[in-house]
C-alpha cells in the first residue's frame, strides 16, 4: 500500500501562471487578429534588427549578398506569419521558396527558422499526414546549402534540423493532444448536464404525475362517499333524525380523513425542512377494512372475498388499495341505487396477486371514464409500475354492471 497524502493547495506562482494562461487564451480567442499581429510584428522587428545590426554576418556563408535581397529575404520569411493559423501550408511553401533562396545565396538569415512555427501549426491545426512534406520542405535549404558552400558535414546539418522540425511538430501534436482531450471533456459534461437537465425534468413529471393519482383517489373516493352520505342524511332527515345525524358524523369523519391524506401528500412537496412530511405511512391492505367500512356507509353494500396470504411489498400494496378504492368510487358515482359490490383477492407466490372488483350498476352506461377523466388512465400507470395488467369495462352478457381486474405478476429479485 502506497501512503496517503493530502491534496496539497496550488503554489502561489502556479496558480497565478494558471490564470494568466486562461486570461491569454480568452483574449487570443476574441481577437486573434490583433494577437496575430503582434506576434508577426515582433518577429518582423527581430528580423530587421539582424538585418541592420549586421547580426546576420555571423552566420553568413556569403557576406557580399546585396542589401535590397537580405531586406526582401527578411520580411518575406516573417510578415508571413500572419496567416500561419488560417492558412499554414499555404505559408509554409510560400517561406519554403525564400528559405532556398537565403540558402543559395549564403546569407543564412535566422528569420528561416520561423518556418519551425509554421511547422509546428501544422501539426495542430491539419492531418498530420502534412507533416512528411512540410519536414522535406523545412530541410531542403539545409541540403542546398550544404551542397553549395560545403560547410559543416551532411549529418550533423541535417541532423539538426530534423532535430527541430521533430520537436517543434511534437510540441503541435501535444497542445493537439490535450486541445481535444479538454474539448472532449467540456462536451461530455455540456451532455451530463443536459442529460442532468433532462432526468430532472422526467423526475419532475413523473412526481406531478404521482401527486396528481394519489390526489384524484383521495379527493375523488372521499367526495364520492361524502355525496352519498349527504344524500342518504337528506333523505332520513324527515323520517329519522338519528340516522340524519350518524350521515352527518360519518360525513366529518371521512372529511377528515381526507384532509389527513391530502396534508400528507402536500407536505411532501415542501421544499422546508422545518416542516417535515407526516410519517403516516401509504395506505396498505391493512386500512382496506376502513375503506371499506366508509363505501358501505355511504350505501354500497360490499361483500369480500380472499383466497391465499398476503405477502406483497408496501408500494404493490398501496396499488391495490388505490386501484379497489378508484373501482368503488367509480361505482358509487355510476352504478345507481340498489348497487352492491363484490371483491375478490387471490394472492399466489412471490408477490403475484389477482384482484377482480365486480358491481351489479344497471344504468346502461358502456363507459364509466369521463372525458379528461384520470381514473383509469391513474389505474392503468400503477399498474404498469409493476408490469401488470388491468381490465375495466362492462360485465359480458346477460350479466349486469361493471368489472375492473388487476393482476400484478411475480416481484422480480433485487
Amino acid at each position: 500500500m502506497y501512503p496517503v497524502t493530502e491534496d496539497r493547495a496550488p503554489e502561489p506562482l502556479t496558480e497565478y501562471a494558471h490564470r494568466l494562461t486562461r486570461r491569454v487564451r480568452a483574449f487570443d480567442r476574441r481577437h486573434p487578429l490583433l494577437w496575430d499581429l503582434h506576434i508577426t510584428a515582433f518577429w518582423v522587428t527581430a528580423a530587421l534588427i539582424d538585418y541592420v545590426g549586421g547580426g546576420w554576418r555571423h552566420n553568413a556563408h556569403n557576406l557580399d549578398v546585396p542589401g535590397w535581397l537580405l531586406l526582401t529575404l527578411s520580411l518575406a520569411l516573417a510578415v508571413p506569419l500572419l496567416w500561419r493559423r488560417t492558412h499554414p501550408r499555404t505559408v509554409l511553401v510560400a517561406m519554403a521558396a525564400f528559405a532556398l533562396v537565403n540558402a543559395w545565396t549564403g546569407a543564412a538569415l535566422q528569420a528561416a527558422l520561423l518556418q519551425l512555427a509554421v511547422v509546428y501549426h501544422i501539426a495542430l491545426r491539419r492531418d498530420l499526414r502534412n507533416l512528411w512534406w512540410a519536414t522535406a520542405l523545412v530541410i531542403a535549404p539545409v541540403l542546398v546549402s550544404v551542397a553549395r558552400h560545403g560547410e559543416g558535414s551532411w549529418d550533423q546539418q541535417v541532423g539538426s534540423q530534423l532535430m527541430s522540425v521533430t520537436v517543434a511538430a511534437l510540441i503541435g501534436i501535444t497542445v493537439r493532444t490535450r486541445r481535444n482531450y479538454t474539448e472532449a471533456l467540456e462536451d461530455r459534461a455540456r451532455r451530463l448536464e443536459t442529460e442532468r437537465d433532462q432526468q430532472a425534468r422526467l423526475a419532475t413529471a413523473a412526481e406531478r404525475a404521482r401527486i396528481a393519482r394519489e390526489m384524484h383517489d383521495i379527493i375523488g373516493h372521499n367526495l364520492s362517499v361524502i355525496t352519498g352520505l349527504a344524500d342518504g342524511g337528506r333523505y332520513a332527515a324527515a323520517k329519522s333524525p338519528e340516522r340524519a345525524a350518524q350521515a352527518l358524523d360519518a360525513i366529518a369523519t371521512t372529511s377528515r380523513q381526507a384532509l389527513t391524506e391530502l396534508r400528507r401528500v402536500l407536505d411532501v412537496m415542501r421544499e422546508d425542512e422545518q416542516h417535515q412530511a407526516d410519517l403516516t405511512p401509504q395506505p396498505g391492505l391493512t386500512d382496506l377494512d376502513h375503506l371499506l367500512d366508509g363505501v358501505r356507509s355511504a350505501g354500497l353494500p360490499v361483500h369480500t372475498s380472499t383466497h391465499g396470504s398476503p405477502g406483497l411489498s408496501p408500494s404493490r400494496q398501496l396499488t391495490v388499495y388505490r386501484v379497489i378504492q378508484e373501482a368503488l368510487t367509480n361505482t358509487l358515482k355510476h352504478a345507481g341505487p340498489d348497487a352492491t359490490a363484490q371483491i375478490e383477492l387471490t394472492y399466489e407466490d412471490k408477490g403475484a396477486v389477482t384482484v377482480t372488483i365486480t358491481d351489479t350498476g344497471n344504468t346502461g352506461r358502456t363507459d364509466r371514464q369521463a372525458p379528461g377523466g384520470r381514473g383509469l388512465p391513474g389505474m392503468r400507470e400503477r399498474t404498469a409500475l409493476y408490469g401488470g395488467t388491468l381490465e375495466a369495462g362492462p360485465r359480458p352478457h346477460p350479466e349486469q354492471g361493471w368489472r375492473v381486474r388487476l393482476h400484478l405478476p411475480e416481484e422480480n429479485p433485487q
